[in-house]
């Protein structure tokens, strides 16, 4: 057996730098908070190719004094706790007493620190954990820390980070998240000498929140305040207008720390449920103050996760307190009216307690819609009317979230008629020859057409029939680079946050190539000039939104096929909707296209566009067969 030996120190820091130091935006994180905990009002975080070869943090807080600094940076120092019975009344934001240790440990540092009352200031230098210098300065009051050349001395966990541009991302969600959660500092943050971010630090939770999300969403803000029996809260949630296919946008404050939890993240979305499609998430800022023996943070080294005593009645009194908040006032969002996308409807109110009923869309508007389609071939770019309902399925248009699904079963009462599938269609049934024979007998429920070829009625729904045809157009037109844009005039101008951004860059090659022409506009704000011209009326700016989110769930890994594919599936968001009238001419139209495609059995989606009945199941159901 092998001889059991002490590590060395040197070895045994960097091991310790692994537990809180995994990426860059460990790194300002943990002295962003130490800032916070100096006291200081003003925060400067720059961070150069992704914080991977300099991060600089600057603060006006109180300063190190200098007989300290140098104690500063061994293991376990900290200001924080005195010993194991004060873990049970945290209220600063690190005390560990291992942040600086850690980042010595796999970087070079140079830290400035001045405390008010000193003449001088100090200027400390660390580079692997081992000291450099230590010498008097001339300094402003506040702390400066610089980081550089992240890993240089442990390349194996150098090689496991990522593109420089994705680890700002991180870095900049991570500064918007303390930006949020301290609305009384003034947060800046620079990314390769680029202002990304500058809060003012007056206090208002909801500036903090423009300036990270923007205009939009914030007019979409409802006021939270809640003092219940295991736990105070207060902050704001977005109307159900507002959602995301991810929970990004679920933030939770807990005693002035950010933290991620499933507890608080299936109350929030419980409270929703009535309200919003499913697959859909809300947006939430939300700040909880528990006591501190309800609560244990030291979970993790990065602090993120904690456990909370009476799950159950905290996940009750969360649910109700923001159910309360929704259904006691009127929920009618305001509708933009644009030239090419008139909405002549509300949505219905929402009173206590209270699910509104399906109403009817405007039979004027359909019938100027109707015009409008005759002057396109078939049935093509004229589709896709002004009112944005949600589609069925897995579709997550969130334009209107009070409409329910439509009815999907066949005319007949009982069982479902099987779905049709290519073992069970006759080659014949594809063919234009039988096209002649098809018969089109109606529309049920302004939704499915009724098909007869022969001894079995078809079904086909109108809105994933449409969505396969425009994937496999667009799929089409991608592959040989022939889709088009079309100006906007004025252009539409986005707020993305730190992760859309990086998915924006990311993917920019096949935004662009969708037909989508954006450019910064400053800060964390975008200017989009050009959208795709083959997605007719349908919200450009919703869409573009909905894709960035839809490009978050992409691994590194996957080949460009399935990237074009996910961009290609945004072409269903134009697809004629349920509850939509269409014409015999526009249906037969549709309905010989979808029979031309390989697999014109199911939508993007997976949803069946067709489904059958043979006569002699309807004559069984009528007891003409026994």
């Amino acid at each position: 057996m092998p001889k059991i030996e002490l590590l060395a120190q040197d070895t045994i820091d960097k091991i310790a730098a692994g537990e809180v130091v995994e990426r860059p935006s460990s790194v300002v994180k943990e002295l962003v908070e130490n800032a916070i905990d100096a006291g200081a009002d003003k925060i400067t975080a720059e961070i150069k190719d992704g914080g991977i070869s300099m991060i600089r943090i600057t603060d006006n807080g109180c300063g190190i004094a200098g007989d300290e600094v140098q104690i500063s940076f061994l293991r376990h120092a900290t200001s924080k706790i005195r010993d194991a019975a004060d873990l049970t009344d945290v209220h600063s934001l690190g005390f560990r007493g291992e942040a600086l240790s850690s980042i010595a440990a796999v970087s070079r540092v140079e830290m400035v620190t001045k405390t008010d009352d000193a003449l001088l200031g100090t200027r400390y230098v660390v580079e692997g954990g081992a000291e450099i210098s230590n010498e008097e300065v001339g300094a402003p009051d506040g702390t400066t820390i610089v980081v550089r050349d992240l890993f240089y001395n442990t390349p194996a966990r150098k090689k496991f980070l990522r593109t420089a541009q994705t680890e700002g991302s991180y870095v900049g969600e991570l500064v918007e998240r303390l930006a949020m959660s301290h609305a009384d500092i003034s947060f800046q943050f620079i990314n390769n000498g680029q202002v990304r971010l500058h809060t003012s630090g007056n206090g208002q939770v909801r500036d903090s929140i423009y300036n990270v999300y923007g205009r939009d969403i914030t007019a979409q803000l409802l006021p939270v305040d809640f003092e219940g029996e295991y736990f105070s809260l207060a902050g704001f949630i977005a109307k159900p207008t507002v959602s995301r296919g991810n929970r990004n946008y679920e933030v939770f404050f807990v005693n002035g720390r950010y933290v991620k939890s499933n507890l608080l993240s299936m109350a929030v979305e419980e409270a929703y449920k009535p309200f919003m499609m499913q697959h859909q998430f809300p947006f939430a800022v939300l700040y909880f103050s528990f006591p501190g023996e309800g609560l244990d943070v030291n979970v993790h080294p990065s602090k993120m996760e904690l456990r909370i005593d009476h799950n159950k009645e905290v996940y009750r009194e969360l649910a109700e307190a923001l159910t309360e908040t929704l259904t006691r006032r009127e929920l009618i969002p305001e509708v933009p009216v644009g030239k090419e996308n008139e909405k002549r409807f509300s949505e219905p109110k929402i009173h206590a307690g209270q699910i509104p009923e399906p109403f009817e869309k405007n039979r004027t508007q359909k019938m100027q819609e109707m015009a409008v389609r005759e002057e396109a071939s078939g049935y093509g770019a004229s589709f896709n009317p002004g009112v944005h309902e949600i589609p069925d399925g897995a579709e997550k248009f969130p334009r209107n979230s009070y409409e329910p699904e439509a009815v999907s079963d066949a005319p007949s009462p009982g069982e479902k008629p099987e779905q049709l599938d290519l073992s069970s269609v006759s080659p014949e049934f594809l063919s234009e020859e039988a096209r002649q024979e098809h018969r089109i007998i109606g529309q049920i429920f302004r939704t499915y057409w009724l098909v007869e070829y022969r001894d079995s009625l078809y079904i086909i729904d109108q809105h994933a029939a449409h969505e396969k045809v425009l994937y496999e157009r667009t799929m089409r037109r991608l592959k040989n680079a022939e889709l088009t844009s079309q100006s906007q005039s004025p252009p539409i101008v986005i707020s993305l946050d730190a992760r859309e951004q990086d998915m924006l860059e990311k993917y920019r090659g096949q935004i662009e190539a969708m037909g989508y022409e954006v450019e910064s506009f400053g800060g964390n704000e975008y200017m989009i000039s050009a959208v795709p011209d083959n997605l007719f009326s349908v919200d450009g700016k919703d869409l573009f939104i909905e894709m960035l989110d839809d490009f978050s769930t992409l691994s590194e890994k996957q080949t460009p096929d399935l990237i074009l594919e996910k961009v290609a599936s945004m072409s269903c968001k134009a697809a004629v909707k349920g509850n939509n009238a269409l014409s015999f001419q526009e249906a037969d139209a549709l309905i010989s296209e979808l029979l031309t495609l390989d697999n014109p059995f199911n939508c993007p989606h997976g949803r069946p566009t067709i489904i059958s009945m043979s006569k002699y199941e309807l004559e069984k159901k009528f007891k003409r067969i026994v």
